[in-house]
């Protein structure tokens, strides 16, 4: 089993140039694509459209390759676009294929990268047990299928669920005396704790509907989670490095104790063998680097390492806005790459103020 992983700058959303070369060129075959994740310039809200623009120029691109009608593409490939690229964030995509069978002699451990899918989920499920439990149980068996011990975990992209309800269904559950969560923000928040559940770090007794978006310290180090309105059920993306796997590539992450961690990202890069000296990759090390996974938050707490911070109150822009640049310069200015994944909104992802950050590189 073997996982390679291919980054491309675009030169707008719908730029899939860098894609089709590989294909055409039979660097890549599309039935060997597991995802397709990056960054696209739009403003990262829920009108930023330049997310569909991108996936839809995807399927386009993809949908003939695998003899499947474009709205079949995200079947067989899952496409993890994050709007916003604010500040020195350069727009790119990383695609990743899989080839050939487990090894059954273990050897050094490499990436691995799989797909699952929880099953539909019920409005009134979303931000709940049952959306927590459920998300538990997917996670779980990819880890397995995988051959990877939760320790080997390293990253886990979610598009979180959240089904549709009408205005009679929402009403009634509010007079039952159980508003309807079925919302980004619960969503989000329900996955990571779905995700943290599974791979042990927290414990099935300290979970229940009313921790939710409440008891910030209970909180996953390798959840990364967006959700989207209309979507059934959650789509997953697991990333970890298994003994049973080849290739060259591999995963790790930390957890940024707020958005100025540096020591947390020059610490990772060390341990995935990129020591940094002089504050900045070297040329040579930087070409290593293929991925850089982050979630950013504003602290709601309002205040950074004692310091007032005033991302909470600007009227003129948004507070995701604002983390996402800081942090994406952040991580730029180490690892000396403006090629990075940083998206908002950290619901249980790490404590408050801060967030996981997972890296994949080529071993040296």
């Amino acid at each position: 089993m073997r996982v390679d992983a291919f980054k491309l700058p675009t030169e707008g959303p719908a730029d899939v140039r860098g894609l089709q070369a590989l294909l055409d060129d039979g660097v890549v075959r599309a039935d060997q694509l597991v995802c397709v994740l990056g960054k696209t310039e739009g403003n990262g809200g829920r009108n930023d459209f330049t997310r569909d623009l991108a996936m839809r120029a995807l399927e386009d691109l993809l949908a003939p390759r695998l003899g499947l009608p474009p709205p079949r593409v995200q079947d067989r490939v899952v496409f993890s676009l994050s709007g916003g690229t604010e500040g020195v964030v350069s727009p790119h995509v990383i695609a990743f294929a899989r080839s050939g069978t487990w090894s059954e002699e273990p050897g050094p451990k490499r990436l691995v990268v799989g797909t699952a899918h929880t099953r539909p989920f019920t409005p009134a499920e979303i931000g709940r047990m049952p959306q927590i439990v459920e998300t538990a149980r997917a996670v779980a068996e990819l880890a397995r299928e995988l051959r990877l011990d939760p320790a080997d975990v390293h990253l886990v992209q979610m598009k979180g669920a959240i089904p549709r309800a009408d205005h009679e269904a929402a009403q009634a559950a509010r007079r039952a005396g159980a508003p309807l969560r079925n919302d980004m923000v619960h969503s989000r928040a329900a996955s990571a704790l779905g995700v943290a559940l599974a791979l042990g770090e927290v414990a099935r007794g300290d979970l229940s509907d009313a921790v939710v978006c409440d008891d910030w310290s209970l909180w996953s180090g390798v959840a990364s989670c967006s959700a989207k309105p209309g979507l059934q059920r959650t789509e997953i993306l697991m990333f970890g490095n298994s003994a049973h796997a080849g290739g060259d590539l591999v995963v790790g992450h930390t957890v940024l104790q707020d958005i100025l961690d540096v020591a947390a990202v020059r610490d990772l890069l060390a341990r995935l063998g990129l020591p940094v000296a002089g504050g900045q990759l070297s040329p040579e090390q930087r070409a290593h680097v293929v991925g850089v996974f982050a979630k950013s938050e504003a602290d709601p707490r309002g205040s950074i390492r004692g310091r007032r911070h005033t991302m909470l109150t600007d009227d003129d822009i948004d507070d995701t806005r604002h983390s996402r640049a800081a942090l994406a310069a952040v991580l730029a200015s180490v690892v000396g790459d403006p090629c990075v994944y940083v998206s908002t909104r950290a619901e249980h992802h790490g404590p408050l103020g801060g967030g996981p950050l997972a890296i994949i590189a080529r071993a040296p």
